[in-house]
C-alpha cells in the first residue's frame, strides 16, 4: 500500500502543529519535553525488549543501534538538560534605532516544520524530538529500518508526553514504516509542509538528500576526522588523548580515523602511542611503518570513515602539511592538535576550517552534550546557517521587528 497518503496526512499535522508550538509558552514546551523523559524510563523494558530485536536483525554498527538501561538513562538526563535551556524562540538577536527613529529587532523565530532522516541510532528520536520542541519546531522522523522498532516504541512514550501536557501529537511524528517511497515523499517536502530536512547518518544517505531534495538541506556528512601530535606535545597527554579519540567509542562521528604526527616526535612517542592502541589495526605511510610495525596506508586510508578500531597513521614535517592532509582529505567535521606550543596550536585553530577544532582534548569531544545543549540533531558539516553541533538555538531563524512613530519613506 502507497504511503503517500498517511505520509500527506502527517505533514498537514505537522503544519498545524507547528503553528501552535510558535505560540506556545516556553515553560509548557519545557514541561513536554521533561514528561518525555519521565515516560521514557517507565516504558525502558518495553523501549529495550523493541531495541533487542533490532539488535537480532543487524549486521553492522552494532554499538550504535543497541540500548541499555545506561544509554536510556542518559537518554532521559540528556531530555531533561534540554528542557533546562534558555528558551532561543523570542530572543532579541539585535537591535538597533535608525536616524529617522525607527527602532528595528532582529528576533528569533522558530524554522517551522523539519524532516529529519537518519539511521542506526535510536536515540536520535528523543533527542531530536526534544531539541525542536525546545526550538518551537515541528517535527517529522524516518528512522532507518534498522532501528525503526526501538523508535517507535520511544515515539510512544514521546506520544503521550505531549498529549498530558496539551500539546499537539502532530508536534512529533514518526514515520510508522521503512518504505523508500517515505524518504522521496519527504525530500520532495510533502506538499510544501517541510521546511527543512536535516540527514543523519551515511554518506550514500546524505548524498542522496543533497542531491534529490526540493526543500533546504542541513548537511551532516561523515567524520573523517584528524588528531595531529606537534613535536611539542606532552607525551603522556598525547598517548591518552589519541587513545580516547580513537577507541572510547570507535563507531561515533567524532572519533579520530587519522593521525598526524610530527616526524620530529614520531620516533620516540608513535611507539607510546602505538602501544596503548590495544586491539586497534594500525595503517601507516612509510616512515610511520620503519618505527612501528603496521599494515600500508593508500591514499582510500586517508578518505575513509571507519568506525571500527582501525587507524591510520601519517607522519608529517611540519603544521602546515598537517593542515594541508586535513584539507585535502577532511570533511569538515573535527579536528584536533596536541601541542604544549600555544603559538602553534593557536595557528591550528585560526587555519584549520572545519566545524569543530579542538586544542589538547579528544575529538570525541564532538557532541551537543559535551558542549553544553544537552544533546543535539547532529554535526553539520556545511558553512551556511548551522556548523558543528546543532542544538535548539540552530534551528531557530530570525524575523525583523520594526516599530516606528508614523514615518513615511521620502
Amino acid at each position: 500500500m502507497s504511503v503517500r497518503e498517511p505520509l500527506g496526512a502527517m505533514g498537514r499535522a505537522a503544519r498545524d502543529a507547528e503553528e501552535q508550538l510558535r505560540r506556545a509558552p516556553a515553560a509548557e514546551r519545557s514541561g513536554a519535553i521533561r514528561a518525555m523523559a519521565g515516560n521514557i524510563r517507565r516504558r525502558s523494558d518495553e523501549i529495550l525488549a523493541a531495541n533487542e530485536k533490532d539488535v537480532a536483525g543487524a549486521t553492522r554498527l552494532v554499538d550504535r543501534l543497541l540500548l541499555t538501561n545506561e544509554r536510556i538513562e542518559d537518554m532521559a538526563r540528556g531530555l531533561e538538560e534540554i528542557a533546562g535551556l534558555p528558551d532561543p524562540v523570542g530572543e532579541t538577536i539585535d537591535e538597533w534605532t535608525r536616524p529617522n527613529g525607527l527602532q528595528i529587532s532582529r528576533v528569533r523565530t522558530p524554522i517551522g516544520v523539519i524532516g529529519m532522516i537518519y539511521e542506526s541510532r535510536p536515540n536520535v528520536t528523543a533527542e531530536a524530538a526534544a531539541i525542536c520542541l525546545r526550538s518551537g519546531n515541528a517535527v517529522i522522523l524516518r528512522s532507518g529500518s534498522e532501528a525503526l522498532r526501538s523508535a517507535l516504541a520511544i515515539g510512544q512514550a514521546i506520544t503521550e508526553a505531549l498529549e498530558e501536557s496539551g500539546l499537539p501529537a502532530g508536534s512529533v511524528q514518526i514515520v510508522p514504516v521503512a518504505d523508500r517511497e517515505a524518504v522521496g515523499m519527504m525530500l520532495e517536502g510533502l506538499s510544501g509542509t517541510i521546511d527543512l530536512i536535516i540527514p543523519r547518518g551515511g554518506r550514500a544517505l546524505v548524498e542522496r538528500v543533497i542531491t534529490d531534495a526540493r526543500v533546504p538541506v542541513l548537511g551532516h556528512l561523515e567524520g573523517v576526522c584528524h588528531t595531529y601530535v606537534h613535536r611539542s606535545a606532552d607525551p603522556d597527554m598525547a598517548t591518552s588523548i589519541v587513545h580516547n579519540a580513537k577507541l572510547r567509542r570507535v563507531s561515533v562521528c567524532g572519533s579520530t580515523e587519522t593521525l598526524l604526527i610530527d616526524e620530529e616526535a614520531a620516533p620516540s612517542l608513535l611507539p607510546r602511542i602505538a602501544s596503548s592502541l590495544e586491539g586497534c589495526e594500525l595503517r601507516g605511510d612509510e616512515k610511520a611503518r620503519a618505527i612501528v610495525p603496521m599494515g600500508a596506508a593508500t591514499e582510500t586510508d586517508w578518505r575513509t570513515e571507519y568506525l571500527a578500531p582501525v587507524l591510520a597513521v601519517k607522519t608529517v614535517a611540519s603544521i602546515d602539511e598537517a593542515i594541508d592532509h586535513i584539507e585535502r582529505f577532511g570533511t569538515g567535521h573535527t579536528e584536533a592538535i596536541v601541542a604544549s606550543d600555544r603559538s602553534a596550536a593557536e595557528y591550528f585553530l585560526d587555519r584549520v576550517d572545519s566545524a569543530i577544532v579542538l586544542w589538547n582534548a579528544s575529538t570525541q569531544f564532538a557532541d551537543g552534550g559535551e558542549f553544553g545543549f544537552g544533546a543535539e540533531i547532529g554535526i553539520a558539516t556545511g558553512k551556511l546557517h548551522a556548523r558543528g553541533p546543532v542544538g535548539p538555538e540552530q534551528l531557530t531563524t530570525f524575523k525583523y521587528q520594526v516599530r516606528g512613530s508614523g514615518q513615511v519613506r521620502p
